[in-house]
Order: C-alpha cells, then sequence, then structure tokens
C-alpha cells in the first residue's frame, strides 16, 4: 500500500523538522530522567510515577514515528514559483462572500498544516476542494452542512 503523500509549505516543514528535534533532543531525555528517577522509588508494579513515565515515553515515541513518516513522505510546495492564474496549493486568496459581502484571505496548505484560526485552509476543506484550480474572478458554490455558498475569486497571491 502506498503512503499518503504530505502536502507541505517551506514554512510547514520547518515545523515538522523543529518538533521533531524537540521530541528526540529534550523530550526523550525528559521522559528517560523521569523513568529513571520513577525506579529509585522502588516496587514498579505499583508505582503511578514509572506507568505514567512509561506512558508518556510511548506517546513521545509514537509522535516520533508519524512526523518521520510524514517529513519521510513530505511533497514540498515552492510558493515562489506558483502561478497566479489559478487556485493552487501554496496559494493566498481572496475571496468575497457573495452573499455577505464580506471578503476573506486564506492560504490554501495541506492538511497537515491547516489552521482556520490561522487563516490556513486544507485543499481538502469544502471550500479548499472548491477553489483549486479556478481563476481570479470565478465563483464557486461551496456545499457546507448550513447550505450553499457563494464565493467569488477576488484575487490569488503567491
Amino acid at each position: 500500500m502506498k503512503e499518503k503523500e504530505v502536502i507541505l509549505t517551506v514554512e510547514g516543514l520547518k515545523k515538522l523538522e523543529d518538533e521533531l528535534e524537540q521530541l528526540k533532543s529534550v523530550k526523550r531525555r525528559e521522559v528517560a530522567e523521569r523513568i529513571k528517577q520513577a525506579i529509585g522509588f522502588g516496587d514498579i508494579s505499583e508505582n503511578s510515577e514509572y506507568e505514567d513515565a512509561k506512558n508518556e515515553q510511548a506517546f513521545i515515541e509514537g509522535s516520533i514515528l508519524t512526523l518521520e513518516k510524514m517529513l519521510r513522505n513530505a511533497k514540498i510546495i515552492d510558493d515562489e514559483n506558483l502561478d497566479t492564474r489559478v487556485v493552487s496549493i501554496g496559494s493566498t486568496v481572496l475571496l468575497k462572500d457573495l452573499e455577505s459581502g464580506d471578503e476573506f484571505t486564506y492560504t490554501i496548505v495541506g492538511s497537515v498544516e491547516a489552521n482556520p484560526g490561522a487563516n490556513k485552509i486544507s485543499n481538502e476543506s469544502p471550500v479548499g476542494k472548491a477553489i483549486l484550480g479556478q481563476p481570479k474572478d470565478h465563483i464557486v458554490e461551496v456545499s457546507v452542512p448550513a447550505g450553499q455558498l457563494k464565493y467569488q475569486i477576488v484575487d490569488i497571491l503567491r
């Protein structure tokens, strides 16, 4: 089975690499020290400190494996060479809600980097899917649980 490609911006790649380095160099050492201290308390069969530290160790190791897999399968989006004629992953897009007249600016990113609070929406989200590949001034309809939304692509930036 082919592993899923992880789409990342250069910024997203750096963030994942930093997180991995933090887990490997700092968190691993901290949890190993906690395990060592807990063993020093004596009988580990009824030692909650030891259990907690072992659980945290398992979580950290799982996170490390997940991040390493994501980085192995990363496809980096170079926003320097983005075509601004159509919306693509890495594009920053100015959208106008045709019902309310409100305008929103979103950057289209892979699902790993999606953060609606920071105006980064996934290429797999309803809005992301609707606008991908569309040109400036195009009007798209997006199905959401509340009904249909209509947006105009006002501008496409890098």
